[in-house]
């Protein structure tokens, strides 16, 4: 009886903190309408679901203010190949938009429908918002696609490699944000969103394999995570399906206001969408939304790499690159955060750096496994601990302006510059396998700091490769030239023996017929080095595909490449 009690004192309270904030002078009510069409699983029965939503466009009155479609509106079933999808989207995809734009003017609602968008760069998948006047007032491309729509089908993804900011709409005073689909599992992204104060969240969805009580928890995770009324449309995928479906209107405090489940239909639901829900931003402190209070105690620095910076992996890298070889090394220390950073800043889409372990087992970035041409030391790099290493000058040498440099360790290059540049670890040959400790160690940092889809490993001895095959084997690797004989031609054939992904060839002990069979082996290839524009160029008409250079900006600017 207590605990009753105790639930409906506390459901009480947050209907109170809801309510005072909807008492507001822009207090306005709106009629919303859901779609949920029927889902077509065979492609042959797509006239059926497509006529199911041309037919209840038609249904929609002046009642409604707002009125949204699910994801895919134009192609409403389940399409297997390219060709299939740009036949449906060919007949149903200018009837469709036409049809909403005629709905919205008509009802005077806004509406918002995902459709195809053909743009010069190609296909999008995009939601497109029509004001009460039927005009299109503003597009949203789906920011994370799905590996089939931009492999397989061919939807333009070049800006989801790139930094924008959420895309927010206002139409008649109300704010609304996007989510479509796949992006509803990004949570890292709700909060980017809530900073720009949304009303309304629109949906246009699918998740075709989600569980209802898994579709319920995202739905009120993303209206409660971003302060805003969550507004999901999607398709129906059978009366008895417990999968899909669920269009569904919820409030900001995480309330399911209208669920549709696996119904065919519409779902209409009155809300004002300036009323906030508030909450105690910590116990005993005065009430605030909950991404205000969350954004007091945010350490984003403890999570996973993100942010502007953040540049696309390897898998999605461009194909033709320079690699800035032991960083900006021409105006900077060799291996050093200031050549690495002067790289990085400049756009550079690759580092190259070298490791060596310590006496007592600390991993660091030098060339030479001896000191004394970098730094005022002597001896070998791992004769000598880190503490003794760190006593000793890594930048005088270069110029008197870096004296005191100390040498790097590799956790300081991943701190600094996880994810915002590829990076090429040579892991140097010292004529026998590294004591596997120290290449876990590696391994273990680049996990630490998030960055093993922006890494790759170049050694030219094979007992290394292997060995790291074995203990990171969807890490790339590439094989380099062996030892002191740089003329080897066999580069090629132990780049395969050895299943690696590239080869780094060392010029000019190599000519077209090597790039060619590398490349009819599948191998990338990188070439050190070239600090001569013209020289560049040749290789790159060559077909080379990654040049390493000491001197990074000349470079680039003479080839266009970053």
């Amino acid at each position: 009886m207590k605990r009753t009690i105790l639930a409906a004192v506390a459901a009480g309270l947050a209907m109170a903190l809801f309510a005072q904030n909807a008492e507001t002078p822009t207090k306005q009510k709106i009629k919303v309408c859901v779609f949920q069409p029927p889902y077509a699983l065979n492609a042959a029965d797509i006239d059926s679901s497509m006529q199911w939503e041309f037919d209840h466009l038609k249904l929609c009155d002046e009642s409604l203010d707002l009125i949204v479609l699910p994801e895919a509106s134009d192609r409403q079933a389940r399409l297997g190949t390219k060709e299939e999808v740009e036949a449906a989207a060919k007949k149903y995809n200018e009837p469709l938009l036409a049809a909403c734009a005629e709905t919205a003017k008509r009802c005077g609602a806004t509406l918002f429908v995902n459709a195809l968008d053909f743009t010069p760069a190609g296909a999008r998948n995009t939601t497109f918002a029509f004001d009460k006047t039927g005009k299109c007032v503003g597009k949203y491309n789906k920011e994370h696609l799905t590996a089939g729509e931009h492999k397989k089908w061919g939807f333009d993804a070049s800006y989801m490699w790139e930094w924008t900011e959420p895309y927010i709409l206002d139409i008649d005073g109300i704010r609304y944000a996007f989510l479509t689909c796949y992006d509803f599992y990004f949570y890292e992204n709700f909060a980017n969103i809530a900073r720009y104060k949304p009303d309304v969240i629109i949906g246009c969805s699918h998740q075709r394999s989600d569980r209802h009580d898994a579709l319920e928890m995202f739905g009120r995770f993303a209206a409660y995570n971003t302060a805003a009324y969550l507004v999901r449309s999607s398709v129906s995928m059978g009366l008895d399906s417990q999968l899909g479906g669920c269009s569904m209107v919820v409030s900001p405090m995480g309330e399911m206001l209208g669920n549709m489940y696996s119904k065919v239909g519409t779902l209409e639901v009155e809300f004002d969408p300036h009323a906030k829900y508030l909450k105690p931003a910590g116990y005993g402190n005065p009430p605030d939304t909950h991404p205000a209070y969350i954004e007091i105690g945010r350490r984003p620095w403890k999570y996973r790499p993100g942010g502007s910076a953040i540049i696309p992996g390897f898998k999605d890298a461009p194909a033709k690159r320079l690699c800035a070889h032991r960083g900006f090394s021409t105006i900077a220390p060799e291996n050093s955060l200031a050549a690495f950073g002067a790289a990085v800043g400049l756009g550079a889409a690759e580092i190259e750096f070298d490791l060596w372990w310590t006496k007592d087992g600390e991993i660091v970035s030098i060339h030479d496994a001896t000191l004394n041409r970098v730094s005022d030391g002597n001896g070998k790099v791992y004769e000598h601990t880190y503490d003794e290493l760190a006593k000793l000058d890594f930048g005088s040498k270069k110029n008197p302006h870096f004296a005191g440099m100390r040498i790097l360790k590799f956790d300081e290059i991943l701190a600094k510059l996880s994810c915002h540049t590829l990076m090429n670890i040579h892991v140097k040959d010292v004529g026998k396998p590294w004591d596997e400790k120290y290449l876990k160690k590696i391994i273990h940092s680049i996990d630490a700091y998030d960055a093993r889809g922006h890494v790759y490993f170049m050694t030219s001895n094979g007992d290394i490769q292997d060995q790291l095959a074995k203990l990171a084997p969807d890490i790339p690797r590439c094989m380099g030239n062996r030892g002191n004989n740089k003329t080897r031609p066999d580069i090629v054939d132990r780049a395969i023996q050895h299943k690696c992904q590239m080869v780094q060839l060392f010029k000019p002990h190599f000519d077209q017929a090597l790039i060619d069979r590398a490349h009819a082996a599948g191998l990338r290839v990188n070439v050190f080095w070239s600090d001569n524009p013209e020289e560049a160029k040749k290789f790159l008409d060559m077909g080379v595909d990654t040049i390493l250079t000491n001197d990074y900006q000349p470079i680039s600017a003479a080839t266009g490449l970053k």
